[in-house]
């Protein structure tokens, strides 16, 4: 690994340092960005404090395996990269570089449609990685059945699509954004005249004539029906938005609010899994991005039922800090955290992280307000955890 990586860094909160103070202000406030008031950018980093570890002792750790299979396919941990904008804004080589990154770890990466490079060169940059493509709704089906073939061609092993971006940012701006650097959007334009550069209002007048605001279930089984690949649906917060996707037959749940960036005031996605991993009951895969930063995150979300975790902002601040490998030394970290976290919870392997291993502080909150009855002004008070 290059020197330029930050030998130093042990971790994602220190990389995260180290970032900062290699992007621009305009890069820093746009990966940063926590959405209207913050409330849930917060959160989703704080609940996973509120989820306390009970490790199982005298167990043979000594050797860890931290492999897994997403959707057959087999990862060499849990951790993926999610789907986010411009990585230019980042680093020179963009997208092709969060590719190599994450191959270089034998993980899997979701290919944002708002890429600064096609989806084919993406893949031709790591062509032994696992790649998926966030795909837009389009008011023109045709569109969409383009680029699904694009995808399928170019050996994208899923399509994902964002399901709580109702109404797309740019048909709100009213007014231009002037980016530091410029940027394409091959994966939206295909063979349109693009109409002003990004960020002007001519764009996003664009962008409004030809993205479908207001995406409902139907285009959901639209799309299901019009490509080979497994369908994931980010974005899901509710146990009743994932029964209907599971018998829809999705493949996977991608619990996520966005990074916050979306609605603000949403519950953080580690206090909802549970919930949602009860209702999908083992008929799809469950996923989760949003405020994982150590190891010790990733199995707390594991064990509350998920397969996998991606990274959103973190992948940007190693890519930030040195293309590739940058990206690489995040994804590391986390495998090493990872792994010794496993062992000290008493796991060997991922399928020994059960519910068991986590419990919601509110247990110990309820079992101090317990008397010796087990009530509490004669109500018998019970955690919902």
């Amino acid at each position: 690994m290059s020197e330029n990586v930050h030998p130093k860094a042990t971790s994602v909160a220190e990389l995260e340092i180290a970032a900062g103070e290699k992007l621009s202000a305009f890069a820093r406030e746009y990966i940063s960005h926590p959405g209207e008031g913050g409330q849930t950018y917060r959160d989703n980093c704080q609940a996973f404090k509120r989820y306390r570890l009970l490790p199982r002792n005298l167990r043979d750790v000594n050797i860890r395996d931290t492999s897994v299979t997403v959707l057959g396919a087999k990862l060499h941990f849990p951790v993926a990269i999610a789907p986010t904008a411009a990585h230019k804004f980042a680093h020179g080589d963009a997208e092709l570089a969060t590719a190599k990154g994450a191959a270089a770890m034998n993980t899997l990466m979701v290919l944002s449609s708002w890429s600064h490079h096609p989806l084919e060169q993406v893949a031709e940059a790591a062509p032994r990685g696992v790649h998926w493509f966030y795909m837009l709704f389009y008011r023109d089906r045709g569109r969409m059945k383009r680029l699904l073939e694009r995808a399928e061609r170019a050996g994208y092993a899923a399509i994902v699509l964002t399901v709580d971006s109702p109404i797309g940012p740019f048909s709100l701006r009213r007014k231009p954004v002037v980016f530091p650097e410029q940027i394409r959007l091959p994966n939206v334009w295909l063979d349109d005249v693009v109409p002003g550069p990004a960020g002007s209002l001519e764009h996003d007048w664009g962008l409004t004539r030809i993205v479908k605001n207001g995406a409902t279930w139907e285009d959901v089984t639209w799309i299901k029906n019009n490509t080979r690949l497994p369908v994931v649906l980010k974005g899901i917060l509710s146990a009743g938005d994932a029964r209907i996707a599971v018998d829809l037959g999705v493949a996977g749940i991608y619990v996520s609010n966005h990074g916050g960036r979306e609605q603000d005031g949403v519950p953080a996605t580690i206090d909802v899994l549970p919930d949602i991993v009860r209702a999908v009951g083992g008929e799809a895969e469950v996923y989760l991005d949003g405020g994982v930063r150590t190891g010790t995150d990733v199995l707390k979300a594991l064990a509350l039922g998920a397969r996998c975790v991606f990274i959103g902002r973190p992948a940007l601040w190693g890519l930030a800090l040195n293309g590739a490998e940058g990206v690489q030394q995040v994804l590391q970290v986390l495998k090493d955290e990872l792994s010794l976290a496993m062992a000290r919870a008493g796991c060997a392997k991922i399928s020994d992280i059960e519910p068991s291993l986590v419990v919601h502080e509110s247990y110990y909150l309820y079992r101090q307000l317990f008397n010796h009855s087990g009530k509490v002004n004669n109500k018998i008070l019970k955690s919902k955890y």
